[in-house]
């Protein structure tokens, strides 16, 4: 279905403020998708030695605590310092990082055996060693206050075999481990650290990585500079890195050009064609991994982890209505409106490349005629009121107008309550809000993407969601090492949530990195986090 003449005049007169100078707005050709990561990570340019890369994100992490940290801009930081067991590489291959082989894997594959590097000290001086992996492994997975407690659900026991030697019992067979390990779950802290501030890790964090945190200024900057005890510290050129907390996109790219920064991460969509455009700079793409959506609650009454109980709005109560307001949204509008065409308009979690995605996943188009009749069958007196949380830069309170404006014509009173993006997720974890704009970063392995977002009680399942058709297949798709079975089983759990619309999901995002010309040795690949360990000025 075309849009109506009248839903296209409305979204083009919502306020000129909300779109960032320098995008070319919602025309009805794509624009060329700025260079590949290939571009960023084929840069093999020398670098000087020395120097301070400032580095723009678009917003304020939260806690720096592997265990606790939820946000991608905090994982944007973690990468330069505090490694993981296992990696990707440009060709978002699992790579040994701390590890020093991939795992081996028992018969039945409930044990899991990692060697680790020798030598490596945590850049507090202290050694790395098995001791040390049992015990961040260990806090990851029974400490309370943890989110990484389903990352690593499976594994019921962490053993020191030798130093240099860690075995995993698991309670059953689980695939995605390695790619679990390739992210936070897998990143190990300072045992004396730990020990000195355990609840508090997260105030002055302490891992192994090319770079050493040393202060935070909370919504302002975090700097970081070369470690001295890094294993590998021959390749690391910069002194310092300097994270600089620029919200808004405009103000973001305005920084880049002004060269107050040298790198800038997520440019708003509305601002690459601009950044693009200037000799000095450069963008180059990466991500894809992720989604984007509408995080619905249907039954987080009393937190993500509890029990799901009833809520009492009508758009959680009712699938119908969840329907109806899916089918009032014209994705591809979206995109082009929003995105200037920028990312990759999709209704399921799974990557459209990725290898688990079975084929027959279809998405609904808009059909407000459908949806009226919807809204009408619910008996519910229109208009519906929906009140839709959404972080409070300009991209993301584009996006919630343009859903207001659409879902307006199906019979839905959409309110946007805005607020700053930590508080977002606060909400979320809580169950205190309606409708939600929330993303996720997206991981290697598709299990990461939905185990702890759509299985039951998981941190990150803010809507609630509680099925055995979601959790089953995704539990059985863990355990087995046949990709085209888990593509099967994974498609099943999906249908099953698209069933269920908890999440109605809008798009996969695409991560658009700029930088100066003059940075080199910048490595970005399609988690979208950029990794500094070799950046420096170009010499």
């Amino acid at each position: 279905m075309r849009p109506s003449p009248r839903l296209v005049a409305a979204l083009a007169a919502l306020p000129l403020a909300l779109v960032a100078c320098g995008g070319g707005g919602g025309g009805s050709s794509t624009p060329a998708a700025p260079p590949s990561i290939a571009d960023a990570s084929a840069d093999n340019r020398p670098v000087k030695g020395g120097g301070t890369l400032n580095v723009a994100l678009n917003a304020d992490p939260d806690a720096l605590d592997p265990s606790t940290a939820t946000t991608l801009v905090g994982r944007e930081v973690f990468a330069n310092m505090c490694e993981k067991l296992y990696d990707i590489d440009a060709t978002a291959t699992l790579i040994p990082q701390l590890a020093s082989a991939l795992p081996e894997v028992s018969g039945d594959g409930k044990e899991v055996t990692i060697k680790l590097r020798e030598g490596v000290k945590f850049n507090d001086g202290t050694a790395f060693d098995a001791e040390a992996v049992k015990k961040s492994l260990d806090r990851h997975r029974t400490w309370e206050k943890s989110a990484r407690q389903a990352d690593l659900a499976a594994v019921s026991k962490v053993t020191v075999v030798d130093p240099s030697t860690v075995r995993l019992t698991l309670t059953q067979a689980f695939t995605p481990l390695t790619a679990q390990l390739a992210d936070r779950a897998g990143m190990i802290m300072s045992p004396k650290a730990l020990d000195a501030n355990e609840d508090n890790f997260g105030a002055s964090p302490v891992c192994v990585g090319p770079f050493t945190f040393v202060s935070r200024t909370s919504g302002s900057q975090i700097v970081l500079e070369r470690s001295a005890d890094y294993y590998d510290a021959a390749k690391v050129k910069l002194d310092q890195l300097v994270y600089k907390i620029i919200v808004d996109p405009n103000v973001r790219a305005a920084n880049l050009k002004s060269g107050d920064v040298q790198v800038a991460d997520q440019l708003a969509t509305t601002t690459v064609k601009g950044v693009q455009a200037d000799p000095n700079l450069t963008v180059v793409a990466g991500g894809g991994l992720g989604y984007y959506g509408i995080t619905i609650n249907i039954a987080n009454a009393e937190g993500s982890t509890e029990q799901p109980g009833a809520v009492s709005t009508a758009l959680g109560k009712s699938p119908q209505l969840r329907e109806a307001f899916e089918l009032a949204l014209d994705r591809d509008l979206i995109n082009k409106t929003v995105y200037n065409g920028l990312y990759e308009p999709d209704c399921f979690p799974a990557p459209l490349d990725s290898p688990f995605r079975a084929k027959d996943l279809q998405c609904p188009k808009r059909d407000v005629a459908k949806a009226k009749q919807l809204v009408q069958a619910s008996g519910v007196p229109t208009p519906i009121p929906v009140t839709l949380t959404s972080p409070n830069d300009a991209t993301n309170v584009r996006l919630a107008q343009v859903i207001q404006q659409m879902t307006k014509e199906a019979g839905f009173n959409v309110s946007v309550q805005t607020a700053e993006f930590v508080s977002t997720l606060e909400q979320g974890k809580s169950g205190k809000f309606d409708a939600l704009l929330n993303g996720w970063s997206g991981r290697v392995d598709l299990d990461g993407n939905l185990t702890n977002l759509v299985t039951s009680r998981g941190s990150n399942n803010y809507s609630g969601m509680s099925d055995p058709g979601i959790d089953d297949p995704i539990k059985q798709a863990a355990a087995e090492s046949d990709p085209a079975k888990r593509a099967e089983l994974y498609a099943a759990a999906m249908k099953k949530a698209a069933e269920l619309r908890g999440v109605v999901y809008l798009y996969h995002s695409k991560y658009y990195l700029g930088m100066s010309k003059t940075v080199a040795g910048v490595q970005y690949f399609q988690d979208g986090l950029p990794r500094f360990v070799t950046a420096g000025i170009a010499a």
